[in-house]
């Protein structure tokens, strides 16, 4: 009942929310009238093939976008971290470990695609990271978690909103980016459906240990209560935006937010949970 309750709820915010994206005329115009799978088909077929950076490089790689993509607004020069909430130095980067790094929301190891490009370098899900709250979250899947990450070493440091736990391999962002996070593999499922020699990944209810190299993440109905929770804001926006700017490709679920609602059944069957 309580995810039908947010369902509603959602419905009815959606109709109040002025979409502020610059969402290209007719990106998704394959895209109208359809539900269920043959939306999710047209959705991949409209954002594969985005164009692809490199991981590190002397030119433009994903250092530099996530120093644009990830800014903090009250700070420019610096990043803010996607779990810990800190505002960290953009230009130093890692910065031999006393920097920042590249958060792989779609753990790499899940499905064992790297850094290479494409997944390993999809903009969408590549997030400003505190090194050690990074290394904290590990490959965790997405859940309710009961302790309070405090972040005790490096040049940032401090408690964070964000929570992990001893006795379940799951880690909980800071409430500000649950939906963004859903979101992002939201997209990621989408973006990547085994179609031209690429992963086909999918999310699951199942919490897998560290060491399984699936491609599966999750936990897929926490998800989806928490994209209905904390609705798309402005700088969800902004971000897609940029990272279309550069790799030409949207994130769907941030131009429109029902479209997850018209593709999951209320089970989910639509998500293929294993």
């Amino acid at each position: 009942m309580k995810a039908f309750r947010l369902l509603f709820l959602y419905l009815f915010l959606a109709g109040q929310i002025v979409v502020k994206s610059q969402i290209p005329a007719g990106y998704y115009d394959n895209a109208n009238g359809l539900t269920g799978q043959e939306l999710r088909e047209a959705l991949h077929h409209i954002i594969k093939d985005h164009i692809t950076f490199p991981y590190t490089s002397t030119a433009t790689d994903v250092w530099k976008i996530l120093q644009i993509a990830d800014r903090d607004p009250d700070n420019p020069e610096n990043v803010i971290g996607i779990y810990s909430g800190f505002s960290m130095n953009g230009p130093a980067q890692y910065d031999s470990g006393d920097g920042w790094n590249r958060e792989h929301v779609w753990p790499q190891s899940r499905g064992d695609f790297g850094t290479a490009r494409g997944a390993g370098t999809d903009l969408h899900h590549l997030r400003a990271a505190d090194i050690s709250t990074n290394s904290a979250r590990s490959n965790r899947f997405f859940d309710i978690a009961p302790n309070q990450y405090i972040d005790q070493s490096g040049q940032y440091s401090g408690p964070t909103n964000s929570y992990t736990s001893s006795h379940r391999y799951v880690f909980e962002p800071r409430d500000e980016v649950k939906g963004d996070i859903a979101r992002m593999l939201f997209y990621m499922v989408v973006r990547y459906e085994g179609t031209n020699g690429e992963l086909n990944l999918e999310l699951t209810d199942e919490i897998l240990p560290s060491n399984d190299r699936s491609p599966l993440m999750g936990k897929a109905s926490r998800l989806v209560e928490w994209h209905l929770a904390d609705p798309v804001d402005d700088e969800e926006r902004r971000r897609n935006d940029i990272v279309y700017s550069y790799q030409q490709n949207r994130n769907p679920f941030i131009d429109h937010p029902e479209f997850v609602c018209l593709i999951l059944s209320p089970s989910l069957n639509g998500i293929n949970i294993q």
